[in-house]
């Protein structure tokens, strides 16, 4: 059974509406289809919370775009469009641990050119010299017609809970 892209979408939403806030803006901004946001605080405290010995927060930013055909011209512009509103997005400072930005490309089909270009993709950011976290670019394709799912190096647990998502059930 195959997938088509609307079916994929649909599966990754209903799958992330348990763990991300999810704001899907539909036809209004193509080929952007949602944006799901996943926000952590973890603490240690002492005695009482005003003696904290350590915190920690972390968050996440899922782009999913619908694209008929992944082109490169396509993906530098899905990548574009989240790394710079994923950037805006971030609350660096004391306590910040990690943030990831993380394209997830749903498409028909896709060309060689394309898929080089995401398994090249590379941004990493350390903030202070990682004494404010870092930031990590994990970019993510899932090609409906042949049920294939392509990341970058760093996006690879991404394509893992892909695969599980979508085809561990068939």
């Amino acid at each position: 059974m195959k997938y088509t892209r609307q079916d994929i979408i649909e599966l990754l939403l209903k799958s992330y509406v348990a763990y991300y806030d999810i704001t899907d803006y539909g036809a209004e901004r193509k080929p952007l289809r949602a944006l799901c946001e996943y926000y952590e605080h973890a603490e240690k405290y002492m005695v009482s919370k005003k003696v904290s010995l350590w915190a920690a927060d972390s968050e996440e930013f899922i782009y999913l775009f619908d694209v008929p055909r992944l082109t490169p011209e396509t993906f530098e512009n899905c990548k574009k469009t989240a790394y710079e509103d994923g950037m805006d997005r971030l609350h660096i400072g004391p306590g910040h641990m990690y943030s990831y930005i993380t394209p997830i490309i749903v498409c028909d089909t896709c060309d060689e050119e394309a898929v080089k270009a995401l398994k090249k993709c590379h941004i990493y950011k350390s903030f202070h010299f990682s004494l404010h976290g870092w930031m990590d670019f994990h970019a993510a394709a899932v090609i409906g017609d042949s049920d294939r799912i392509e990341s970058n190096r760093a996006g690879r647990s991404t394509a893992k809970i892909l695969k599980k998502v979508l085809y561990s059930k068939k």
